[in-house]
């Protein structure tokens, strides 16, 4: 194995800090070459902000918050593939959008099932285009408004420089209100967590481009069939220990030890130090700057890290006496409820052979089962506002909105709630914060850093945490004498797009 002249026979070749998904991606990689690698985290668990907990008064284990992945996060797979956890997801046929509440409260919302043309020839970015006009809720008007925006949005390719916020894009191409409110406000707020103004022009192209318009495959949704804490500690954790990986939980770190122009050890909060032959620092943006050593910590273009932001996402789990819906999630459009997921399959309370048909025009029906716990999550983004709220009054209108949707949910009842807040969920993709966000490699040769705040070309996302543990891990790999390339490509752009493109 290659190394520097101050290797001790013993001593780990990489220490990763921070048991999220960008450390657990940097740790299979490293693992994947042999290296000899430790791996902290402060927490008793795996995964990081992806993480479940017991909730005492059900005894169910639920996720803090509802994660969701996309076809077109080819890194993201890559590592369940490597890894064997694409078996705990599952493809997602079709989305339900919920049409937006009647002002008048005479007629029920439309339910409308989203979904890419079944014919082959229905290349990208045409797959999609039956199922815009399916959506109801949209005026002819709306639907004018939002071709002629998708395809302005194709052309115009953000500058390196680029400052526009999203919604100064959208005043730009006349976009209207009603458009704004029933289209691009329900699919960025939910992908990105931020209101319009406070999106890059940048971030919003990237999830319409990438996650719609480009390959038939990258809208696809899947969700983890398992809560959170099963992926990461009960299939992730072994798979590294296999491998040599010195997992330390409850682990906490207090600061990095500068030696000269190198790190030389961290220091844990116990006092203990440990060291090593490369370093990976991979947690959240906010934690960054504490750990570091001074000398790095007020430099540029380190010290711009405390420029970047955090915005908070909500989830209010619920449990009926009986079932509200037998849909497996739904957007809502215009509600404080934001997107509502069925996850009493995953906690074991609901027999998916008791669901009707979802994709018939009564996907709402009510149906007879026996009385049962059921379960429900509500994630709610860009929830500043929310989390000033008294919880309770948060559920009560939660609820009020569940059952105008479903009305035979009024005879259930409402056994229990939990409102969790993550305030630092995701970092906020404001106008020039790529600018501030740095590469894996630092300043120091031997410390890489690695967390979806890093330079990925991508917002705040899964796939965007596991492409910098994949880039940190080849920057270290490198210095190390290994070759392995680890970064995946984007799905590939299909024809008619790229004909737009040129």
């Amino acid at each position: 194995m290659v190394g520097h002249s101050n290797y001790i026979p013993g001593m780990n070749d990489v220490l990763i800090v921070g048991g999220g998904l960008a450390g657990l991606a940097a740790a299979v990689a490293l693992a994947d070459a042999g290296l000899k690698v430790q791996l902290l985290e402060s927490r008793p668990r795996l995964g990081g902000r992806a993480s479940s907990f017991e909730d005492s008064s059900t005894g169910d284990v639920i996720d803090n918050c509802q994660h969701v992945t996309m076809g077109c996060c080819t890194n993201f797979w890559h590592f369940c593939r490597v890894t064997g956890l694409q078996s705990a997801f599952r493809r997602e046929p079709f989305l339900t959008f919920v049409g937006p509440p009647d002002p008048t409260g005479q007629s029920a919302p439309d339910f409308c099932r989203f979904e890419a043309a079944k014919f082959p020839v229905a290349s990208a970015p045409f797959h999609l285009s039956s199922t815009f006009a399916g959506l109801s809720y949209l005026s002819n008007q709306d639907r004018f408004a939002i071709t002629c925006g998708l395809l302005a949005l194709v052309s115009d390719r953000p500058q390196a420089d680029d400052r526009r916020s999203f919604a100064d894009w959208l005043r730009f191409n006349q976009q209207p209100a009603s458009t704004i409110e029933r289209f691009w406000d329900i699919v960025l707020v939910s992908a990105l967590s931020e209101s319009l103004d406070r999106i890059s022009y940048a971030s919003a192209r990237k999830v319409f481009v990438d996650g719609f318009l480009a390959n038939r495959a990258g809208w696809e949704v899947w969700l983890p069939t398992v809560p959170l804490d099963a992926l990461y500690s009960d299939l992730l954790h072994p798979w590294l220990t296999d491998r040599g990986v010195d997992v330390q939980l409850k682990t906490g770190v207090d600061r990095l030890i500068e030696d000269g122009d190198r790190i030389r050890a961290v220091e844990l909060r116990n006092s203990e130090q440990l060291t090593a032959r490369q370093f990976v620092l991979a947690v959240p943006h906010h934690r960054v700057l504490d750990l570091l050593p001074d000398s790095l910590r007020h430099q540029s273009p380190i010290a711009d890290i405390a420029r970047l932001e955090s915005a908070p996402i909500a989830s209010v789990h619920l449990w009926f006496d009986r079932p509200i819906t037998f849909l497996p999630h739904a957007v809502l459009v215009g509600r404080l409820s934001q997107w509502v997921f069925n996850r009493s399959s995953t906690t074991g309370t609901e027999s998916s052979a008791l669901r009707p048909n979802p994709g018939s025009k009564s996907s709402g029906a009510k149906a007879a089962v026996s009385p049962l716990s059921c379960y429900y999550q509500v994630v709610i983004s860009n929830a500043r506002e929310l989390a000033t709220r008294p919880h309770s009054e948060v559920v009560a209108e939660i609820v009020a909105e569940l059952k105008a949707v479903w009305p035979w949910a009024n005879d259930a009842q409402l056994q229990h709630s939990r409102v969790v807040v993550e305030h630092h969920a995701v970092f906020s993709p404001l106008p020039g914060s790529d600018e501030v966000r740095p590469p894996q490699q630092s300043p120091i040769s031997n410390l890489q850093f690695a967390g979806d705040w890093t330079r990925t070309g991508w917002p705040a996302t899964m796939e965007g945490a596991v492409r910098s543990g994949f880039l940190a891990a080849e920057n270290v790999l490198n210095q190390l004498g290994h070759t392995q390339r680890w970064l995946q490509p984007d799905l590939p752009i299909e024809w008619p797009l790229r004909l737009v493109l040129r």
